[in-house]
């Protein structure tokens, strides 16, 4: 038979086994979830319906019913145990329930602010793109600015060509004369 390795002898690269504990364990999670649907369920208004009933049946019973149903006389000392002990309970409940709520909204806070962050930082290189590519722009010739030139040029052109049709019309006048 094997014994079981010491600390010691143990690889770091699998788990230590632990010993089977007399005392239960239980699930945070699963406990955090089951109080959540009491404290929401204690604070509906079905709820709120429910115990008037409840306790409007319990008064009527102990008050006006057969004196053989009074389990409670007049002070209700059992309902009011009763409804002591309800909200003994409920009360933790529902601060653990506002407690993971509040855990939950730290969380989301924390990816809201992280998300933030990063659409503020894109919007920053976004800026100095756009200011990058203005100065850029500044030394590149724009459409209208290169249609005006064209404009000059061609305006210089044709002037160009009537002061040479100027030049030359003269002499064709000779040259017809001569014929």
């Amino acid at each position: 038979m094997a014994s079981r390795p010491t600390r010691r002898e143990a690889r770091l690269d699998l788990p230590y086994e632990r010993s089977r504990s007399m005392r239960g364990s239980y699930d945070p999670e699963r406990f955090g979830r089951i109080s959540e649907k009491v404290a929401r369920y204690i604070g509906s208004w079905a709820f709120i319906a429910w115990m008037t009933v409840v306790v409007g049946a319990w008064v009527l019973i102990n008050t006006v019913g057969p004196e053989a149903w009074h389990v409670d006389p007049f002070p209700f000392i059992f309902l009011t145990l009763m409804l002591s002990l309800q909200a003994s309970y409920a009360a933790p409940l529902i601060l653990l329930a506002q407690n993971r709520q509040s855990d939950r909204d730290r969380v989301q806070y924390q990816e809201d602010r992280l998300r933030t962050e990063r659409l503020l930082a894109d919007s920053d290189y976004l800026a100095r793109e756009i200011a990058a590519l203005r100065l850029a722009l500044g030394e590149v010739a724009t459409r209208d600015y290169i249609r005006g030139e064209l404009r000059d040029m061609v305006a210089d052109l044709r002037d160009h060509i009537d002061a040479m049709n100027l030049d030359n019309e003269p002499d064709e006048r000779d040259r017809t004369n001569d014929r």
